[in-house]
């Protein structure tokens, strides 16, 4: 894969553990901001959302994630860096309606 490609940041995830990410779907949630991810961990988890540490994450690891398995949930605009990246390693993916949902959050789940 193109370094340079690969390298693009994409978005954040967020984690309180190393094998616990936060999920929606059961897919790893990539959000295109740190403030937007803060905002669904917010929303979405029980526990605190200061237990969660939330890194910057980019097109090659998320690549590597979907070789192993792992599906993933991206927001607007995360996809929107992803999925033209994605088609050019071969993949065949779509631009997505990202209509406002009644929590604010609407995800495109990408399972390999």
């Amino acid at each position: 894969m193109n370094r340079a490609i690969e390298s693009k940041v994409i978005g954040y995830f967020a984690f309180s553990s190393p094998t616990a990410v936060i999920c929606e779907g059961g897919a790893c949630v990539i959000s295109g901001s740190e403030q937007r991810m803060r905002d669904y961990v917010a929303s979405a988890t029980v526990e605190s959302p200061q237990k969660n540490t939330i890194k910057k994450t980019r097109f090659g690891e998320i690549i590597k994630g979907m070789e192993m398995g792992a599906p993933y949930a991206f927001d607007e605009e995360s996809y929107n860096r992803f999925y033209p990246l994605a088609n050019k390693i071969g993949l065949d993916l779509k631009e997505e309606d990202f209509s406002e949902t009644e929590t604010g959050f609407h995800f495109v789940i990408i399972r390999p």
